[in-house]
């Protein structure tokens, strides 16, 4: 594999057997499915467990996912510039779906909604807030047009800062013992 190289659902899923799966969403996303074998490394912790998937692309392949690409893409380009190759899955878990290839759900986990879901609940309930309080102070309705500018900006550079803010939260962090857990199960191998 070169640096940064982009593999189809289906050249992963002839593959997946060897490689070494990274999924890089929040922790809420990966536990509402990720590819068989996968292990979550979100792309804010990226930098420490880099040593581990030094040591791990040592001995295999590195396929990095997310749910799109758009993260899985960055974080292979971080990963380069360390000096690890990685390859990322095009289209990321949703072109994998699509496909229709399975996602693998531990049994008797909750799953927070996926991020997308979330920006779109946290963007909607601003501009609501923005717009009905813009009828009693019309400086509120700034909120609702700053929220939008967001939006747009957003899709114009394919990044969203509000999805940043929302995986800081509890519910999308591992847990200290997972991370740890899924660093060492990396340098175990």
């Amino acid at each position: 594999m070169t640096p940064t190289t982009a593999l189809t659902a289906d050249q992963v899923d002839a593959r997946l057997h060897e490689l070494i799966v990274i999924d890089v969403r929040t922790t809420g996303e990966y536990a509402s499915g990720h590819l068989p074998g996968a292990h979550s490394i979100p792309l804010d912790r990226l930098d420490t467990a880099l040593p581990a998937l030094k040591t791990a692309a040592g001995r295999g392949d590195l396929l990095v996912v997310c749910a799109s690409g758009a993260r899985s893409a960055t974080a292979c380009r971080r990963l380069a510039d360390q000096g690890v190759t990685a390859a990322t899955l095009t289209g990321g878990t949703t072109a994998w779906t699509q496909l229709g290839h399975d996602l693998h759900r531990p049994a008797g986990t909750r799953s927070p909604w996926a991020m997308d879901r979330q920006v779109r609940l946290a963007a909607g309930s601003l501009v609501l807030t923005g717009l009905i309080a813009g009828q009693r102070w019309s400086a509120a309705r700034l909120l609702s047009a700053g929220v939008a500018g967001g939006l747009v900006f957003s899709a114009l550079t394919n990044t969203c800062g509000m999805a940043r803010i929302l995986a800081k939260l509890p519910h999308n962090q591992p847990g200290a013992a997972d991370l740890d857990a899924t660093l060492a199960a990396l340098t175990d191998r």
